[in-house]
């Protein structure tokens, strides 16, 4: 038997208590990122329409289930981006889940320096008069609920009111880098 278990035996403590370490806690924000993209999720773009009739849409991957009843879904936006005093005032946004082979929507959805992220981009309207992206894996259009100032972000807490999609390998975000999930083939 391992000394350091022997000798938490004999004590009476646990194996766990013996251990001299455990993580870090004098981590850096970069760190903690680094940590957090080995957590791999979808990536979708929230769009939304300002007053004005102009849309706005941004990519996320910090998209959740929140609750089945009522239905809710849960996003967050960081504190700085110009887009949050649209998102924090809309009525409805919609949630469009990206396929595998939408990663160029994706990355043009995130690339600030693109002023009209919808030049040649297909969408459609929702009957709530928001736009969603054409041929997302999944859609989401969304009554605004609630938000929520949390750290430096906001978080923004959407009700389900109806749903489309078309089935499609989803588009995912691990590790700093795009990837495709494909469903198991059948034996």
């Amino acid at each position: 038997m391992n000394s350091a278990i022997t000798t938490a035996a004999q004590s009476g403590r646990g194996v766990a208590d013996a251990a001299p370490h455990w993580g870090r806690v004098d981590f850096e924000s970069k760190e903690l990122r680094q940590v957090l993209g080995s957590y791999p999720t979808g990536v979708a773009i929230v769009v939304t329409r300002t007053p004005d009739g102009r849309n706005v849409g941004l990519t996320i991957n910090s998209f959740a289930s929140l609750s089945l009843d009522p239905p809710l879904v849960l996003w967050s936006l960081v504190r700085h981006s110009p887009n949050l005093e649209v998102f924090r005032d809309c009525r409805h946004f919609t949630i469009n889940v990206l396929g595998s082979d939408q990663e160029a929507l994706a990355r043009r959805f995130a690339n600030p320096t693109i002023v009209d992220k919808f030049e040649g981009v297909a969408v459609r309207e929702a009957p709530e008069g928001v736009s969603a992206i054409q041929g997302a894996v999944a859609t989401l259009v969304c009554l605004s609920d609630q938000q929520q100032m949390a750290g430096d972000h906001l978080l923004l807490v959407g009700r389900v009111l109806r749903t489309d999609g078309a089935p499609a390998d989803p588009l995912v975000f691990h590790a700093g880098r795009f990837a495709a999930l494909h469903a198991p083939v059948a034996a």
